[in-house]
């Protein structure tokens, strides 16, 4: 009897150790079979990108059969120029620009996923200013990047309310939009972001209000979008929809578990070039979340919301030709 179990305890030590061999293998096979996908974010990591940490940290990338490697942008358009050139997978980047991009330039890009699906470009301006709506703007002067699309998005909203903006005077003060309102050079700053700026001022101690465009005659474009080139959806069609599986699987763990989803953010900060604040990420991410959520599905896109963006582009003259908004996207949740 003893020899039987002794016996048996060897023929199933061998079973499982072959079991375990082959996993091993499997496991190991699996990994250099993994289909590599860059994606450059559109600036360094911050609330906005904890989907992709979050996927990156819980194997959901690998489960779908893809490795993927975050880069950051040396220059503000390197994740549309990359894109559209091949050299990155993916670039995130904004609705306005990709339409532009290829209206004016005929830029080969196309957006694969709106990541946020509404403006968080606002004109923003202290607690304590007198300025209660666009119209009250006129004869003030209003900060901003430098960027016609920003005038573009001032001009139509003062416009809608009924004032004239060539009564605004626009000052262009670079990046320095959150320290141009504290220091009152400006009245108001277009071009800043309610989940970025403004959860830093209010970190500083500085109340803000702030306007949306789309309340002022401004569609509703996407934010961020997903970028890719048509040659490079061509070649990696099938790399491309793996990770935006894996990339809903983190977005889906990030709205239902946010404070964990910020905390495998902070892990994953830069911390030389852009140190995140836990606080101002937080507030950051209740911003977003209602922004990021689709009921067909994260990252859904449709044929109105390209088509009224670029004609509202053209109508303030940034484009000549509204492009075909078939050729603009790809809508991966059907």
């Amino acid at each position: 009897m003893k020899k039987w179990l002794v016996s048996l305890s060897l023929l199933l030590l061998v079973v499982v150790t072959a079991a375990c061999g082959k996993d091993a293998t499997s496991s190991s096979i699996n990994k250099k079979d993994l289909k590599e996908v860059t994606v450059m974010l559109d600036w360094y990591p911050n609330a906005v990108h904890s989907f992709l940490y979050v996927a990156q940290e819980k194997g959901y990338f690998e489960e779908e059969g893809v490795k993927v490697d975050i880069q950051y942008p040396a220059n503000p358009t390197d994740p549309l120029n990359l894109a559209a050139t091949g050299k990155v997978t993916l670039g995130f980047y904004y609705q306005p620009d990709v339409v532009m991009a290829r209206a004016n330039e005929n830029v080969p890009v196309k957006s694969v996923g709106a990541i946020v699906r509404s403006p968080l470009n606002h004109v923003v301006f202290l607690d304590e200013s007198p300025v209660k709506r666009p119209k009250d703007l006129e004869g003030k002067t209003v900060g901003y990047t430098g960027i016609p699309l920003n005038e573009a998005l001032l001009k139509r909203m003062i416009k809608t309310d009924g004032g004239n903006p060539d009564k605004v005077k626009m000052a262009d003060v670079g990046f320095e939009l959150g320290s141009s309102v504290v220091t009152k050079k400006v009245d108001a700053v277009i071009g800043a972001y309610i989940n970025h700026e403004v959860p830093v001022l209010k970190d500083k101690g500085y109340d803000t209000r702030y306007f949306n465009p789309t309340d002022y005659g401004v569609p509703n474009y996407y934010e961020l979008v997903a970028v890719t080139s048509d040659h490079t959806w061509e070649k990696d069609e099938e790399s491309i929809r793996a990770f935006w599986k894996a990339a809903t699987k983190g977005y889906e763990f990030m709205n239902e578990h946010p404070d964990e989803a910020l905390d495998i953010l902070l892990s994953n900060q830069d911390k030389a070039n852009f140190p995140l604040v836990e606080g101002v990420e937080k507030q950051s991410l209740d911003i977003l979340l209602p922004k990021m959520e689709s009921a067909e599905g994260f990252g859904s896109q449709t044929n109105k919301s390209w088509e009224e963006t670029a004609k509202w582009l053209k109508d303030s003259s940034l484009i000549k030709k509204e492009p075909k908004p078939e050729g603009m996207f790809i809508d991966l949740t059907n």
